[in-house]
């Protein structure tokens, strides 16, 4: 039996475009793997009182124009993401995606304060776009350097501690913001009197909760003199931390200290 050939074309190309068409709709119907990672990593963000909130690859902010710098960084540390790849430094580099763009670093020269990273370089060792992407001048604050490499910086190793033993925190870091603080440079960047930490294992049946808030100056003191309820942080900043948690398990989280469940 011969085959028409002239039947064959038209039959074939209605085919292909039937796969196509096809293809076309589960593509559009299966979730993409960005946004997949980006709702499992950001999950818990906090409020903003700014309502400028800017989502990175690595870490989420919300920027205080009238402080030039972040109220808040909140980041998913996974045991993980803990490397110990050592990469160049880049330059500071000023963050676009903030409207009116973040402060530029000559704010800081000669300003006696050390550019301090909220989400830590260290936090983000795992590939070198991540390292590269805490140097944005959204996710730094005036600190003093003795504090920066003394105390914060004992605090920031302890957090990537908790990530290994309890495979994964979810952290929120930034300073306290008020008027009247001392600023540096020409845009008058805030230089605070506090920071704070909020670290949240919710890894587990039992999950925990601890905050830390810490006068901006050095101290020989050991971390758990730092440690405070996370709703007196809550009073003092009006962010509301972990609003997505359910709020029996919130308010008893914000309102008790557990130094004791968390191993130092």
């Amino acid at each position: 039996m011969k085959i028409n050939r002239r039947l064959i074309y038209p039959i074939l190309i209605l085919i292909v475009a039937a796969i196509f068409k096809y293809a076309e709709e589960y593509i559009d119907k299966t979730p993409q793997i960005d946004e997949v990672v980006k709702t499992q990593n950001f999950f818990y963000l906090p409020t903003s009182t700014t309502g400028s909130i800017i989502t990175h690859d690595n870490y989420t902010l919300s920027y205080a124009e009238a402080y030039e710098q972040a109220e808040w960084v909140a980041y998913e540390l996974k045991a993980d993401h803990l490397s110990k790849n050592e990469f160049k430094r880049p330059y500071f580099q000023e963050d676009k995606k903030v409207k009116s763009s973040s402060a530029h670093w000559r704010n800081y020269k000669k300003s006696g304060y050390d550019k301090g990273h909220l989400c830590p370089a260290g936090d983000r060792r795992f590939s070198y776009d991540a390292f590269e992407e805490t140097f944005l001048t959204s996710n730094i604050s005036p600190q003093e350097h003795a504090f920066n490499s003394g105390i914060w910086n004992k605090l920031e190793k302890k957090v990537r501690y908790w990530a290994k033993r309890y495979n994964g925190v979810y952290v929120v870091t930034g300073g306290v913001l008020h008027k009247n603080l001392k600023n540096i440079g020409e845009e008058n960047v805030a230089v605070p009197e506090y920071f704070y930490k909020v670290i949240l294992d919710n890894n587990s049946t039992n999950p925990k909760m601890i905050g830390f808030l810490m006068p901006h100056k050095d101290s020989n003191k050991p971390l758990k003199d730092f440690i405070v309820p996370v709703d007196q942080i809550e009073k003092l900043t009006g962010i509301d931390f972990y609003p997505k948690l359910d709020d029996e398990i919130e308010t008893r989280l914000e309102n008790q200290v557990y130094p004791s469940v968390w191993k130092f």
